[in-house]
Order: structure tokens, then C-alpha cells, then sequence
């Protein structure tokens, strides 16, 4: 488990935790990547959006094997939000925009994804 402070500068934790679990599970660069995409997003979405850069709340980091892969949990203090709701970042009127897609990228490079607790919460599964 890791526990950060909601300050952005800490996604440097999130990318020497990737590395440690890259070779702890021995990782091959693909699942290296996706997992270092997937899990920074997912923790700077928590950090910026869930607890709206308020240093006081915090962003926690849970990982465990499970019987075909890798689980990982990121939980916010925000208030969360519908998933559902999220404009299609390929339509063809979005296009062009500037952001709006970390979640969908996360979507695809998982080889599971579901929000929990209202949407403070995102688990990603990685198959190994």
C-alpha cells in the first residue's frame, strides 16, 4: 500500500512503485507500460479531480496478486463521480480537444476496470 498526499509533484511514488512491481511480478514492457499509463493517470485524476489538489486529503494505493494478474486500487477522498457520464473522447466533436481522455486510455490498456465507493475509487486489473 502506498498513501499520498494529494500534491501532484508525488506522481514521481507512483512511478518507482511501478518499477518495484514491474520487477517483482516481472513485468514485460508492454504490462510495464500499461500499467505506469494506467495507474499515473488513474492517481492524477484522484489528486486533481477526486480531492481537487487539497494537500490535507489523501490518495491510497492498494496492490495485490490475484489468481491470473495483478490488482490494483486507487482511492480518492473526493466525493467521486458517474462514470457513465463521461463524454466519448473519440466522438468526432471531441476530437480536438485538449484532455478528457485518461480515463478512456485507461479503459484500454486494463485488462479489467470498474469505479467503486461512487467513483473515488478505480480498480484495474493487469493479467500476468
Amino acid at each position: 500500500m502506498l498513501t499520498l498526499a494529494s500534491d501532484p509533484t508525488n506522481i514521481v511514488q507512483v512511478e518507482q512503485l511501478v518499477h518495484q512491481l514491474a520487477s517483482r511480478y516481472q513485468l514485460n514492457q508492454e504490462k510495464h507500460d500499461s500499467l505506469l499509463i494506467s495507474l499515473t493517470e488513474a492517481v492524477n485524476n484522484a489528486i486533481i479531480h477526486g480531492n481537487k489538489q487539497d494537500r490535507s486529503k489523501t490518495v491510497c494505493i492498494r496492490y495485490a496478486q490475484v489468481t491470473d494478474g495483478l490488482a490494483v486500487r486507487v482511492s480518492d477522498q473526493g466525493c467521486g463521480f458517474n462514470y457513465d457520464s463521461l463524454p466519448d473522447p473519440t466522438s468526432p466533436e471531441r476530437i480536438c480537444e485538449c484532455g478528457g481522455r485518461g480515463v478512456f486510455l485507461m479503459h484500454q490498456l486494463c485488462d479489467g476496470m470498474r469505479y467503486t465507493n461512487g467513483g473515488s475509487t478505480v480498480e484495474m486489473q493487469f493479467r500476468l
